[in-house]
């Protein structure tokens, strides 16, 4: 008996969804409401207009650091992918920063420079441009020579070269920093809402924190969860696949 793809995703949904009301019912209290609870929370909560609004600051911030990450990561990734030495000479930088707590840059960023919108995307920037740079830089490293001489001996231009030879290879170390880095950015995105911003799903969080709200901050987690899952679904999957036709 053939699966279609859905099926079982639907499954491994619908278990999760059982053991949560199963435990909930186990625990019988308000610091684990079932399911349904948490449902008409979110529903209440998109209704009311804070959801749609919080959720939507908290995703612009998403996409501009995410962005701005991503085209430095790369940049810098591929430049010392290529370069020895400028790779040897900032190698412990990255070690440095890949290793200074999130919370750390995020408190600097604000005192530094003030309870701004500006400080907050800094923020999250700098606590994602080592991992980009790290995972591209391996990319670049494993770059096949063997077909950059046969794009040079062939005469491709560097934007030829750059679409048929370098970005194939480059392909699923770019798609791994960018699932990574959305894992990794609405996780810092919500510290830096909760320390130091009046709107977001973290300020919202840090509410709901203070008042024992339980069920709302399941409503907001579970919000935001199936909006990352809806882009996968909806624009990262085509992306790769479309990227990767080339492979048999």
């Amino acid at each position: 008996m053939k699966f279609r793809p859905f099926i079982l995703p639907a499954l491994s949904l619908l278990a999760l969804i059982a053991l949560w009301q199963g435990v909930a019912l186990l625990v019988d209290s308000h610091t684990l409401p079932a399911p349904y609870t948490v449902a008409v929370v979110l529903w209440q909560a998109i209704v009311s207009g804070q959801l749609p609004y919080h959720l939507g600051v908290t995703l612009l911030r998403l996409v501009v650091s995410f962005t701005v990450a991503m085209l430095m990561g790369s940049a810098i990734g591929i430049v010392l992918g290529r370069s020895e030495k400028l790779n040897a000479f900032f190698d412990n930088w990255l070690v440095i920063f890949l290793n200074v707590p999130a919370l750390v840059t995020i408190i600097l960023c604000y005192v530094w420079l003030g309870l701004v919108e500006s400080a907050a995307i800094l923020a999250v920037v700098i606590n994602k441009l080592p991992n980009v740079i790290v995972t591209v830089r391996e990319g670049t490293r494993a770059l096949d020579q063997d077909l950059l001489e046969m794009a040079r001996c062939y005469g491709f231009s560097k934007g030829k070269t750059l679409r048929h030879v370098i970005w194939p290879q480059l392909h699923p170390f770019v798609m791994a920093a960018t699932r990574s880095g959305l894992a990794l950015i609405w996780k810092i995105i919500l510290v830096v809402e909760l320390l130091g911003r009046s709107n977001g799903m973290g300020y919202q969080l840090h509410l709901f924190f203070q008042l024992f709200d339980v069920a709302s901050i399941l409503a907001y987690t579970v919000a935001f969860v199936v909006v990352m899952q809806v882009f996968e679904v909806a624009v990262l999957k085509p992306l790769d696949r479309s990227a990767q036709r080339w492979r048999r």
